[in-house]
């Protein structure tokens, strides 16, 4: 049986200041769990029920397996609806992987608030298979339950970073990396050159990419509306337009073969 000790400990995973000093995130369900078994990430208590205890891995033999009853994994879930099984996991030390980064497209986030948006976009960088994503210090925390369970897993293959982005994109500079940015007055993007590496910087969900950064965009593109001079939205969804963005990139890529 949970006790009310390890109940509050689970609750307090909520905050990311909780989440820092404990270094320890929530997962919840079992198809996301299944696949961290087979990740770099490291689950250390696991809380479920019967039916889904016999059927964990028999390898997994260093993680704390704890049966509890559907109530109790009620008191513990952060979701809507109680799943079947809770993980408790430590978060990894991550490193920008400069090796991979000046070979391939990295995503570059500039203070995305909405926890849904970032956990989208981890998903579409593993759906195209981009390994690396930069966030300012600013941006919603990758370990957030709700990011968690909105990347579907994809949060364990992708390399995702916390960092000043003025500094970031200043150590690019010497691999001489395309930097993209996403402007109004940017160049379209169908019709402008894409090259198969460099850094595509999204911006905050109302403000766009923050002036500080503005002179360290060396290429500004733009996804036009259609048809062109009438009027629409006013703009799209960071996390659609990153999707956009990176499907054409992609694109390119297959169509040079």
């Amino acid at each position: 049986m949970l006790t009310k000790n390890k109940i509050k400990l689970i609750h307090s995973l909520d905050q990311k200041k909780n989440r820092k000093i404990t270094g320890i995130f929530v997962a919840e369900g079992e198809k996301l769990i299944f696949d961290l078994f087979e990740s770099k990430i490291k689950i250390t208590d696991i809380y479920c029920t019967k039916e889904v205890a016999s059927v964990i891995p028999k390898n997994n033999t260093d993680i704390i397996i704890e049966i509890v009853s559907k109530e109790d994994l009620s008191r513990i879930s952060f979701l809507k609806t109680t799943p079947e099984i809770v993980a408790l996991c430590r978060i990894p030390e991550n490193l920008p992987n400069w090796d991979a980064i000046k070979r391939d497209l990295t995503i570059v986030l500039d203070d995305i608030q909405d926890p849904g948006n970032l956990g989208t976009i981890v998903r579409l960088a593993d759906w195209f298979g981009i390994k690396n994503i930069i966030c300012s210090e600013g941006c919603a925390d990758l370990y957030n339950p709700k990011v968690i369970q909105s990347t579907m897993g994809a949060f364990a293959r992708v390399n995702v970073n916390y960092l000043s982005l003025q500094q970031f994109l200043g150590e690019a500079k010497q691999y001489e990396l395309p930097v993209y940015g996403t402007f109004l007055e940017g160049e379209n993007l169908y019709t402008t050159d894409l090259t198969s590496k460099g850094l595509i910087v999204m911006g905050n969900e109302g403000n766009g990419i923050s002036d500080s950064l503005d002179g360290l965009i060396s290429r500004k593109i733009n996804i036009p509306s259609y048809p062109g001079g009438e009027i629409t939205s006013e703009s799209l969804n960071v996390a659609i337009a990153t999707a956009v963005i990176c499907s054409e990139f992609r694109r390119r890529i297959i169509c040079k073969g």
